[in-house]
């Protein structure tokens, strides 16, 4: 067991800080030679030969967004398909002034490849123990919030709950800590999931092939990966303990998980921990040589801001704005038009209702980041032992309440379109 391993385990098992964990989290924000190295490899991560995080981080650091104009937005515009300069273009501050013509543009492309569906899930955190400090995340295990792992019969009692409800596909998320959300752990929860729904997705920490090959046979169709931030040296000080921490094993996570058999991949930045405009650029271009190493998958992208946490005091993002956010939206549907955009419930719901008829495919509907609280949020009961939530929701919206709002905006909410032989 390594060292921040031990550390975790302290903290954890002993609930409140104490004076020595105290300690070490000052150490760990106030000293940086007191981390680990961020872009070594711990003894038990696989290593894979890949070349496409040199590519995607290559371009990112060479990007300049400023020296865009609005003669190159305009031409990216009007050619029938979107070259990684024609992207960088559509993402740089010249092509903010032409976000009307991009939402056309996104909107065409949208019908064009989905149709005139919306996609609808749920999430469903079944731990909130986690072995990492990310100084920007609420369940980080420095954070003194309420812990709780749901126990198998606990967490079929939620997907009964969320089945009743109508939703065909779920998303299962953990915290980061192998000791408290084991492979084994998180493989039962996807075999009882298999029992209630025709899609399950899971968003845990990063895994070797063989873990994914087993969650697979377990029933898990995909896996999302949030990278959070592409930018190495600002990851750094963004993660300061853990697996975490490891950049290079976190940027890898998405081709393993296809190498052990998943059918499909989701990517993302977590937009304001620093320069937005190349964090989008960088999740595209994973997005994109990717899926040319692996033309058989399915590839989704997230679009995530930052949220408030339960004891945040740090954190001060770096402003993205809805009409930001809109524009990476829009860009991102016109460079890779085959791949599906989720918006999260950390958006408005005006928000959502605006950019599912431009450039979004799925969304999140009943939304809980707390655990074991779907009974209490979807029925009314009286709240049991609940762990604390990772972030707070901007759109509380029921299945039924998006369900009816998706047909206003005149489009159709699809549950799942998968067949099974």
């Amino acid at each position: 067991m390594d060292t921040n391993q031990k550390e975790n385990d302290f903290i954890i098992q002993n609930g409140k800080l104490s004076p020595a964990a105290l300690k070490r989290k000052t150490e760990l924000e106030n000293n940086p030679a007191s981390r680990t190295d961020h872009m070594a490899y711990l003894p038990d991560m696989e290593q894979i030969s890949s070349d496409i995080r040199d590519k995607v981080l290559a371009a990112m650091n060479a990007y300049e967004p400023d020296k865009y104009t609005a003669r190159d937005v305009l031409a990216a515009l009007s050619h029938d398909r979107c070259s990684i300069e024609d992207f960088k273009a559509l993402l740089s501050p010249a092509a903010e002034p032409f976000l009307e013509k991009m939402a056309q543009r996104a909107e065409r492309e949208t019908r064009n490849h989905f149709g005139n569906s919306t996609y609808i899930f749920t999430p469903l955190y079944i731990a909130n123990y986690c072995e990492n400090y990310c100084v920007y995340c609420g369940f980080n295990c420095y954070n003194d919030i309420h812990r709780k792992q749901l126990s198998m019969e606990e967490i079929e009692h939620e997907m009964k709950v969320i089945a009743d409800s109508g939703i065909e596909e779920i998303l299962m998320l953990t915290g980061e800590s192998k000791s408290k959300s084991s492979i084994t752990y998180i493989g039962d929860a996807c075999r009882l999931a298999k029992k209630y729904f025709r899609n399950v997705g899971l968003e845990i920490y990063p895994c070797n092939t063989k873990d994914y090959a087993y969650l697979h046979e377990c029933g898990a169709d995909y896996v999302t990966v949030f990278q959070e931030t592409y930018n190495a040296d600002k990851y750094e000080t963004l993660h300061l303990m853990g697996h975490k921490r490891v950049f290079p094993y976190r940027f890898e996570a998405q081709e393993r998980a296809l190498m052990g058999g998943m059918r499909g991949v989701g990517f993302s930045a977590l937009l304001g921990l620093s320069d937005f405009r190349k964090d989008a650029l960088a999740t595209a271009l994973h997005v994109y040589y990717l899926q040319r190493k692996y033309p058989h998958a399915e590839m989704s992208l997230s679009c995530p801001r930052l949220r408030p946490i339960i004891n945040n005091e740090k954190i001060n993002p770096l402003d993205v704005h809805e009409k930001q956010l809109c524009q990476v939206l829009c860009a991102y549907r016109i460079f890779l038009p085959f791949a599906g955009i989720t918006v999260s419930s950390r958006e408005s719901a005006s928000f959502r209702n605006g950019i599912i008829k431009i450039a979004c495919t799925k969304v999140s509907a009943g939304v809980s980041t707390g655990i074991g609280d779907h009974e209490a949020k979807y029925e009314g009961s009286e709240e049991k032992d609940c762990g604390d939530e990772q972030f707070e929701i901007a759109d509380t919206r029921s299945l039924k309440q998006m369900y009816d709002d998706i047909k206003q905006q005149g489009l159709w909410p699809v549950l799942n379109d998968y067949l099974y032989v």
